[in-house]
């Protein structure tokens, strides 16, 4: 069976403005209904939701047992007011407030906290971020509020920096990953966080013309190599696509996901995969 440990299901991997429109009154059953026997369908049995401000996350997370998968979800993810994640998050000012989104998240049944760190890879330029990282201390504040409320946390999070402080602070599964150094990926591998790089998001744009192959080529090569090393060095490495984005599917972008981490990790893929895997299942 296979997993996809970061997945929206409030995206459909070609239009975000029109899949998020679909949701907005109510969650789209029949959407998510045929989603979810796709997965099935494909032999998937484990899926985890990054989240959505509509619900569509949650309400798959209530029906995804009729079709034999194990579904997690945050409810929706948090950003800090200014910083990237209005498109789909709940945002916080003060610590006070991120507790209450907390709290939220437990009343509604939540499995786990979802934060946004930082910003996205700019697909259009190489070696560039599109917003400044979280400092690393309120990083630490807020991972702190949300384990002490008894979940585990996935960080949005891409930058040496952003990553780097995410270890730092014990957060369970870090999402993307972009540019890490070689000094973060021994941090990396010296901790129990989980790295989930959703290499898919960067090589199904290759030849695909939203974005120059010039920016998305190197970008690609750096994180396959980065993945390279850091199941050399003994870390926790897990496979999910962030299927709904661009250009990633339900479904086959998940399989497009064990494509590009075979492609960097050879003939280890599967006991690395299997290993970051069983991590994820267990915390979240």
């Amino acid at each position: 069976m296979h997993c996809d440990c970061h997945i929206h299901m409030a995206l459909d991997g070609s239009d975000w403005k029109a899949a998020l429109a679909r949701h907005k009154t109510a969650p789209d059953e029949a959407f998510i209904r045929a989603t979810l026997k796709n997965y099935q369908t494909l032999g998937f049995d484990f899926l985890r939701d990054g989240g959505d401000r509509w619900g569509a996350g949650e309400f798959a997370a209530k029906i995804a047992g009729e079709y034999g998968i194990c579904y997690r979800t945050p409810c929706f993810p948090i950003y800090k007011r200014g910083h990237y994640g209005s498109f789909i998050g709940r945002g916080y000012e003060t610590l006070d407030e991120f507790r209450a989104l907390v709290r939220e998240v437990k009343e509604r049944g939540g499995h786990f906290i979802k934060i946004m760190i930082s910003g996205l890879m700019d697909f259009n330029h190489y070696g560039i971020l599109t917003d400044t990282p979280m400092p690393a201390d309120e990083v630490a504040a807020i991972t702190d509020i949300a384990h002490e409320a008894g979940f585990a946390v996935m960080a949005h999070a891409n930058g040496d920096a952003a990553v780097s402080a995410a270890i730092a602070a014990g957060i369970d599964s870090v999402e993307h990953g972009a540019y890490l150094t070689e000094e973060t990926l021994h941090q990396l591998a010296e901790s129990r966080t989980v790295w989930v790089p959703t290499l898919a998001t960067i090589g199904n744009l290759v030849g695909e013309g939203r974005f120059p192959d010039e920016a998305v080529k190197p970008l690609l090569a750096y994180q396959e190599a980065a993945v390279a090393k850091a199941a050399a060095l003994g870390a926790y490495l897990a496979p999910g696509s962030d299927a709904g984005a661009w250009a990633v599917p339900h479904g086959k972008g998940g399989l497009d996901e064990q494509h590009w981490l075979r492609e960097a990790l050879g003939s280890d893929a599967d006991a690395v995969l299997e290993r970051g895997a069983a991590e994820i299942r267990k915390r979240f």
